[in-house]
């Protein structure tokens, strides 16, 4: 099939990794057309309309009348312009795709994009993290990915041949929606005697820097509100110990499409919690670093972007 994704910005660059593993995995062709940039990231893109020139125009028009599927990312839908072409002038015969990805209209408001589906007769809906599932509840959950076998997301050799302090990270795109005030409270009061902990605090840098100076950490902080980001995920396969407070609706869901139980994010739900596991890790080495390597291991044999996409072209071969 031809896949077109749109997107008025992609989050987190996850649209653009889908496209990636359609192309790499399967036999599906896919492309990516966004309108703005968000955050100083520097994501990867496709066909980018600010950068375009009339041939590039020119082209998303081509590929709007080819297309198979049109897969919306988030609030964007058939009536949004890119760079005067509107998807609905060529939806004639197209399968369509509306994917979730907890942006704040959508959690403020979910009932009004479930009554717009169903009034445009849309029953192919995805959400990318399970809490959403309670919001929009015909959807299906579609399990985000990374791409194990990047290098900047493989372990870094030599991580704890050093004895000092221990290196945790915590990049969060909004600090007021990733508990970053409790995590930096938390090891203020972790190093209030003897500075066990150094934070790195990945903040408005691209993405390969980001992801490069996560890999020189021992420990990554996602968030505790209940699901995991695909923070979380990139620390999992780079071999950190990874905090997030799961919820057990969350837990769940995840063990369901990972084939096991054995989840390797460590738990923390409140300030208190965050607090102890911090102060252990930091006292016991060993401790973290099996953690790091039950991480990267459940990425490999449970989280691949290859078994994710497999479930993406599962999805599009039974759309309606």
């Amino acid at each position: 099939m031809r896949i077109l994704m749109l997107a008025i910005n992609d989050p987190a660059g996850t649209a653009i990794q889908f496209c990636k593993a359609l192309n790499r995995h399967t036999e599906h062709k896919a492309r990516l057309v966004t309108l703005e940039t968000r955050y100083n990231h520097a994501w990867e893109k496709d066909l980018h309309v600010p950068d375009l020139g009339p041939d590039g125009i020119e082209e998303i028009s081509i590929l709007m009348r080819e297309a198979d599927v049109f897969h919306f990312h988030m609030t964007c839908d058939e009536h949004q312009s890119f760079g005067g072409l509107e998807p609905a002038d060529f939806l004639k015969g197209k399968a369509v795709v509306h994917h979730h990805h907890g942006h704040h209209d959508f959690r403020s408001n979910p009932g009004s994009f479930a009554d717009k589906y169903r009034e445009r007769g849309r029953r192919n809906l995805l959400v990318s993290t399970p809490d959403l599932l309670r919001l929009l509840p015909g959807a299906r959950w579609q399990p985000n990915l990374v791409p194990i076998d990047d290098p900047l997301l493989q372990p870094l050799w030599g991580r704890y041949d050093d004895p000092g302090q221990l290196q945790v990270c915590h990049s969060p795109t909004r600090k007021d929606l990733k508990n970053t005030a409790e995590f930096l409270a938390a090891v203020k009061v972790v190093n209030k005697r003897t500075a066990y902990l150094s934070v790195d605090l990945i903040d408005d840098v691209s993405n390969d820097e980001c992801l490069a100076r996560k890999r020189r950490c021992h420990v990554l902080f996602d968030h505790m509100q209940g699901y995991y980001g695909v923070s979380s995920l990139e620390g999992l396969s780079q071999g950190l110990a990874v905090i997030a407070g799961l919820d057990e609706w969350c837990r769940e869901r995840v063990a369901e499409f990972a084939g096991t139980s054995e989840l390797p994010w460590l738990a923390a739900t409140n300030q208190a919690e965050l607090i102890d596991l911090l102060r252990s890790l930091a006292l016991d080495r060993p401790r973290c670093e099996a953690a790091g390597l039950a991480g990267r291991r459940f990425m490999e044999e449970c989280w691949s972007d290859r078994k994710a996409v497999r479930q993406l072209s599962d999805f599009y071969a039974n759309l309606r």
